[in-house]
């Protein structure tokens, strides 16, 4: 069996015992807020960079870095993983 039919086997696995409740499922820290602009010169981007490179608009980078706006959950954990691995 290959490496990917492995882990498909372990993760189905994994989400029947935690559907039976013998497994509790994994927590991330999910931060209330990001600093995007710190997030945006980890690369050394401009706005306009930033928003072409990790398909954003540039108004949501508009909105999103002086607060105007408030992060999705989906946002902030797309954000932080361009923050931990910007490439």
């Amino acid at each position: 069996m290959s490496k990917t039919g492995s882990r498909l086997i372990q993760a189905a696995k994994e989400a029947a015992a935690i559907a039976h409740g013998e497994m509790a499922p994994a927590r991330i820290y999910m931060p209330a807020d990001i600093d995007l602009k710190a997030v945006r010169q980890k690369p050394e981007l401009g706005q306009d960079a930033f928003a072409s490179e990790f398909e954003f608009s540039i108004s949501q980078i508009h909105d999103w870095e002086p607060q105007r706006t408030r992060l999705s959950g989906a946002m902030r954990a797309y954000l932080m993983i361009i923050d931990r691995d910007p490439e």
